[in-house]
């Protein structure tokens, strides 16, 4: 099993890896070996020095605005090879800036709709390596969310996707599965994560009786890209401490 998740030599690009989820993802693969890539939205590495859930050190960064589609195609590729694409990427909007529709748009334009220009933007890549493509989505996908509707539906969205993509690209060799994760902290969540009477009736929800961490997902990540997942497509694997339960 050691083996299984050693990704030396393997190259990995996590979008939405500049935080959160999505950076511990990448931490965890760089440890295993792996030359990791990460985008973000800021122009360069420095500007998240400081930021809490942020660390760039050993990861290769690069600015790319994923709720830009034609940003996406044009992007200049710093890898002539990809074993592993994680889309992390994800944003969401509180007091009802979803019920408007340029804000449910805008949601639907990274949680969405990026994914699918990232998964075409990579296809070929991938296809040539046999790698692997892990969309991250949320539990919100089995669940309403009664002040989000765009983030429930685009990551609602995102599962269907990772189930169609799994059977349609099974073929070229890419196995397509997915991590919905629970309440973890991060700065999407802070509106509950930092109010003390919202997390302790989170709190309450979950089995496990603690909030997911980067670390957590990361692990699900490791195991959906290695061997170990070699006969799993098309799933999602909700990583939640039983929350859903």
């Amino acid at each position: 099993m050691g083996n299984d998740l050693d990704f030396g030599g393997k190259t990995v690009l996590v979008v939405g890896g500049s935080s959160g989820i999505g950076n511990g993802i990448a931490h965890a693969f760089r440890t295993r070996g792996a030359t990791v890539h990460v985008v973000g939205t800021r122009a360069s590495a420095d500007d998240y020095r400081g930021e809490d859930g942020s660390d760039l050190s050993g990861l290769r960064y690069a600015q790319l605005d994923v709720s830009d589609s034609r940003a996406i195609e044009t992007w200049s590729v710093p890898f002539d090879r990809l074993d592993v694409l994680v889309l992390a990427q994800g944003t969401v909007l509180y007091k009802r800036g979803e019920f408007e529709l340029a804000g449910f748009r805008k949601v639907v334009e990274v949680n969405l709709m990026s994914l699918m220009a990232c998964a075409i933007k990579f296809q070929e890549m991938l296809m040539h390596a046999r790698g692997a493509l892990i969309i991250v989505s949320s539990t919100a996908a089995f669940h309403s969310t009664k002040g989000n509707p765009a983030y429930n539906a685009s990551k609602t969205g995102a599962v269907g996707l990772t189930r169609t993509l799994g059977e349609a690209w099974a073929a070229d060799g890419i196995r397509v599965n997915g991590i919905a994760p629970g309440l973890v902290e991060s700065k999407l969540t802070r509106v509950t994560t930092a109010n003390p009477k919202r997390l302790a009736a989170a709190l309450e929800q979950i089995p496990l009786g603690r909030l997911g961490t980067p670390a957590d997902m990361a692990g699900a990540a490791l195991f959906l890209a290695s061997p170990l997942a070699s006969y799993i497509v098309g799933q999602t694997l909700i990583v939640d401490g039983g929350l859903v339960l």
